[in-house]
């Protein structure tokens, strides 16, 4: 029906609280909403009659496209109010594998737009991930218009430039790629960016959609749409923002303007690991045997167990939009592949009232790097190894590597390290409060209760021996090569169930980062390889690792209900 103009924003409500039904059943992600069906209906007969200029035989999108593309179409144009010539729905968010025909979808869209535009002069601007894909996308666009007569007469196309430009309106197809500054002043109607989770990884990427949408503030007919895959690493950044508001719209936590069609497996199915399972793969992919065949999935699927579990973790994030926890790359170290099935719901708290004895390990660097600190408690019971971590970093990280920084603020934000202005005067007095809550808690052992790398940290040591701790407490910690017991004993107790930790976004971040080299018969795990990402806090783990394999034994072990009612430090 057309819509009516008191419509309120319940009607336009685009929660889809059964949506995992939905994805089981085969059923359209898209909520029943009231579009305005005459403009919804003339976009879709523009959509389907434009030609694919890259398939044999050029065939019409009508005839090539699922049933879930025409409603993505109809959604998107039919949320305009021809009347009010405003847009119900701002903003639109698609996440779908990879060889679902997400580049020869968009340069259909965007065609569409242009072809219904109705703003003099406007923008329309199309953002490939890279210069390569980019020249793929106006190819595209370029290609479906020379095979329409009525579209060769109605564009100008520009190849030098990457520019098509509507001859009434004088609207412009822009097609601009990640790789450069895309972005700058925005004045774009209509945007559609390809691939988000690449353009969102760039350091300046909070910047660039903030530019994009106050683009749209003056532009109530102009919508931005998303398509993009899964992140080939655990979302971080912008690209993290943009998926959770996406599922938290999709859920029903956030009412917002925006429609998010998300093919993804339910949580409880990715932790059993169904995606393995090939009777699922078209859950997610609803294109299969369309532009994505199930032979083509298996065959990379077999070719990705066969490379190892960081292909197959690729070949999952890529094909079946399964989220990474942990970026299994090249050369990882190997506790990596048990670090997420070793989290528990523990806290620092739980570590000390459940253990027998702590040790403290103590990692520390230059302005652009992180000082980590980790808890290493051995379960009084159990006898299990359960840890826990902080760090501080000066905020001149910030600035230093601007490629981390947006990872950096998000661990800052749920507290699990902390920003400071001077690392000695903030951080050196925290990290004393918690070795003192340790040791009032008579958890340290008198000897080799606090490891730590010699180097950089003789302010630490100083403001530990001003806190009354004895130098026998204080352990020097070799590195490097010497550090390889730790390094290969973590991740057997990792696997067998005899380590665990607090399930930190922190360790889940640092663990990902890091990178081993062979020495000798040695595995070290070192900075340098690891880049100008962090592993601080992992060093320190692995330096708490050494104390814990010395079996330590606990000074003394007060009664906690005590000590627990009036903590030094609560962190």
């Amino acid at each position: 029906m057309d819509g009516a103009l008191d419509l309120g924003r319940d009607d336009w409500s685009t929660a889809v609280p059964d949506w995992e039904d939905r994805i089981r059943g085969g059923r359209s992600l898209i909520p029943d909403l009231p579009l305005f069906d005459e403009v919804a209906e003339k976009a879709l007969r523009i959509f389907k009659r434009l030609r694919v200029p890259d398939l044999i035989g050029t065939p019409t999108y009508g005839e090539v496209c699922e049933e879930w593309v025409f409603d993505l179409v109809r959604v998107i144009f039919g949320s305009y109010d021809p009347e009010t010539k405003k847009r119900m729905l701002r903003e639109f968010f698609l996440l779908i594998p990879k060889k679902n025909g997400k580049s020869a979808i968009a340069a259909a869209i965007i065609v569409t737009a242009a072809i219904l535009n109705e703003r003099p002069q406007a923008e329309l601007i199309l953002i490939a991930p890279t210069q390569k894909i980019a020249s793929i996308a106006f190819k595209q666009a370029k290609g479906i218009i020379a095979l329409d007569p009525q579209l060769t007469t109605l564009f100008h196309v520009q190849s030098n430039l990457k520019e098509i430009t509507h001859r009434t309106t004088n609207a412009v197809i822009m097609i601009l790629s990640a790789d450069g500054d895309v972005v700058t002043g925005s004045k774009a109607t209509y945007i559609l960016v390809d691939e988000t989770h690449v353009l969102a990884s760039k350091h300046k990427a909070p910047d660039i959609f903030i530019e994009l949408r106050g683009g749209l503030a003056s532009r109530p007919e102009g919508f931005m749409l998303q398509i993009t895959t899964q992140s080939k690493d655990r979302p971080t950044g912008q690209f993290e923002k943009e998926l959770q508001r996406a599922r938290d719209v999709r859920d029903g936590k956030l009412d917002l303007p925006v429609l998010a069609v998300l093919y993804e497996l339910p949580k409880k199915m990715i932790e059993a690991e169904a995606w393995r399972d090939q009777k699922t793969w078209g859950l997610v992919n609803p294109n299969l045997e369309r532009s994505v065949s199930l032979d083509y999935l298996r065959d990379k699927m077999i070719e990705a167990e066969s490379d190892g579990p960081e292909a197959l973790a690729l070949f999952a994030s890529q094909h079946l939009n399964v989220q990474i926890g942990i970026g299994l790359g090249s050369g990882r170290w190997v506790g990596a592949d048990y670090w997420e099935k070793a989290g528990r719901d523990m806290s620092l708290d739980d570590v000390i009232e459940t253990s027998e004895v702590c040790v403290v390990g103590i990692d520390g660097g230059g302005l652009d790097d992180l000082l980590g600190l980790s808890v290493l408690g051995r379960h009084s019971e159990t006898k299990k190894w359960q840890h826990w971590a902080r760090a501080w970093a000066d905020r001149d990280v910030l600035r230093l590597r601007q490629v981390i920084a947006p990872e950096l603020a998000k661990l800052e934000q749920i507290g699990q390290l902390t920003l400071v202005d001077n690392i000695e005067d903030e951080a050196n007095p925290q990290i004393v409060e918690i070795c003192t809550r340790l040791r009032e808690a008579g958890l340290l052992p008198e000897e080799r209760g606090i490891g730590m790398d010699p180097e950089g940290v003789g302010s630490i040591i100083d403001a530990l021996v001003e806190a009354d701790f004895e130098m026998s407490m204080i352990c020097p910690i070799s590195q490097g090569y010497k550090l390889n017991a730790a390094i290969k004993t973590a991740p057997v107790k990792l696997k067998n169930g005899t380590f665990v930790h607090c399930n930190q976004r922190l360790m889940t971040w640092c663990v990902s980062n890091a990178k081993t080299e062979a020495r000798g018969n040695a595995v070290i795990v070192t900075k340098a390889q690891s880049g100008s990402a962090k592993i601080d806090p992992l060093m320190a783990l692995f330096n708490s690792v050494m104390l814990m394999s010395w079996n330590p034994v606990a000074a003394k072990r007060n009664d906690l209900r005590d000590f627990l009612s009036n903590p030094v430090m609560v962190v």
